[in-house]
């Protein structure tokens, strides 16, 4: 029987969004008695914790997450290890040779391990301002690879963390997202899996008409 790895980051009420919008989760619990029954309320950005970007984050055209098909973000998947890189790194093309990505094959779900959120999830705002990061050019050569979906354990758009970016400032997402390609976000534990592919699932909420919506992402392993 296979063995399950939980690859999502856990959230909790003193969780913080990306600094674009710094919001923190809200849970609220509802009661009624005179037993125990409980019905919680939970507020929060959609790019929070471990989720997926759709095409409508960074085009005005894009596709919603309700739009994405469940074989985008389930299939064979490749771990690309960057786990050499440090903080405020800029992770080129040799880089990524270097981590295996010359492995990638089409159809493939890419999994880019840093280690970074391993240690420094929920360290805000470093989690954010000190990341590694993955520049255009580099996204470029990996979806010339033809990979279908590609994950992140690590604040990828260095824009992002700056305080004025503007809506043009996500060159990145544009290459990837702009190829079709699902970027998954808030991984962690990617050091678990084998170097060997294998078979991952990023189930996630459809909620209509949005650009993001909250996953777990998890991989079965065969074997030891």
């Amino acid at each position: 029987m296979a063995r399950l790895i939980d690859l999502s980051v856990t959230v909790d009420t003193s969780t913080l969004s990306p600094p674009s919008t710094n919001l923190r989760v809200e849970v609220t619990p509802h009661r009624r008695g005179p037993g125990f029954w409980q019905v919680s309320s939970v507020h929060q950005s959609l790019h929070t914790g471990a989720h997926i970007d759709s095409p409508l984050h960074v085009f005005k055209d894009g596709i919603t997450t309700a739009e994405i098909s469940l074989e985008q973000v389930t299939g064979e998947a490749l771990v690309v290890d960057l786990s050499f890189v440090g903080a405020n790194h800029k992770i080129t093309i040799d880089d990524l040779r270097r981590g295996g990505g010359e492995r990638v094959k089409p159809g493939h779900i890419v999994l880019l391990r840093t280690g970074w959120s391993d240690t420094m999830y929920g360290k805000w705002p470093d989690y954010f301002t000190q990341s590694p990061f993955f520049p255009p050019e580099s996204a470029e050569w990996l979806v010339a690879r033809g990979p279908k979906s590609i994950g992140f354990d690590f604040f990828e758009e260095y824009c992002a963390r700056l305080p004025d970016f503007t809506s043009e400032d996500f060159p990145m997402h544009r290459v990837i997202l702009g190829a079709g390609i699902v970027i998954m976000e808030g991984l962690t534990n990617l050091g678990a899996l084998p170097p060997r592919p294998l078979s991952f699932f990023a189930p996630f909420y459809k909620i209509a008409g949005t650009e993001g919506a909250p996953a777990r992402f998890f991989a079965a392993v065969e074997g030891g």
